[in-house]
């Protein structure tokens, strides 16, 4: 028999989310869950059978809109470049359920959690494979060098899109070195390094005169 629609399980969500951002999973308390969510502890267990049930069921929530929006972000019309810069753009404007369930995640990779591990199978299937696949694009369209190996640049773009714009957004207003520009411009020089490096261009060579007889 299909379950009712009601609004319980959104409720439960809601308050797993910010009682694992502020507990972390293992310490946060499932009864203390419901009470926010204004439910019964069965009722929990009735829609979320573990807690690692629900702690995936939260992560799910932001992450498959969140993976949504990039899918649309790199099937935009343009370039590589500005794929990947509208990419960037979308990872720079995640809302506040997005921030936490990020750090909730990197909390889990900390840990080195059995949980991450699952995360990681549905990240697989998820954003790693959309990069992979744009990536593809881009060696076959000579977008890409073909001396460097594919993982080192699916990794290249999804780790300056993510831990900067992460820290950008998060921390930015705690840390040193943080820029002070626009999440615009941080976007345009996060593709610029991606695409064009960081290392500072050679100096012309003088070229010798010729000797005088």
């Amino acid at each position: 028999m299909a379950r009712p629609r009601t609004d319980i399980s959104p409720r439960i969500l809601s308050a797993a989310a910010l009682r694992f951002s502020q507990a972390g999973v293992e310490a946060a308390s499932l009864r203390s869950i419901a009470k926010d969510a204004g439910t019964s502890v069965g009722m929990v267990y009735y829609y979320f059978p573990t807690k690692d049930d629900l702690f995936f069921a939260v992560v799910e929530d932001v992450y498959a809109k969140v993976l949504k929006d990039m899918a649309a972000a790199l099937g935009v019309e343009g370039s590589l470049e500005q794929r990947i810069r509208a990419l960037y753009t979308r990872l720079g404007t995640l809302n506040a359920a997005e921030r936490r369930v990020l750090r909730l995640v990197a909390h889990e990779a900390l840990a080195g959690s059995t949980r991450f591990l699952g995360l990681v199978e549905r990240f697989k299937r998820g954003h790693v494979a959309l990069v992979f696949q744009l990536v593809a694009e881009g060696l076959g369209a000579g977008s890409f060098r073909t001396d460097v190996h594919p993982f080192v640049i699916v990794a290249s773009i999804i780790a300056l899109g993510t831990m900067p714009q992460v820290v950008f957004q998060v921390a930015g207003d705690h840390l040193p070195m943080i820029p002070k520009f626009s999440q615009e411009v941080f976007v345009s020089q996060l593709t610029e390094a991606l695409f064009h490096g960081v290392n500072a261009p050679r100096a012309q060579l003088v070229p010798t005169p010729p000797k005088s007889d």
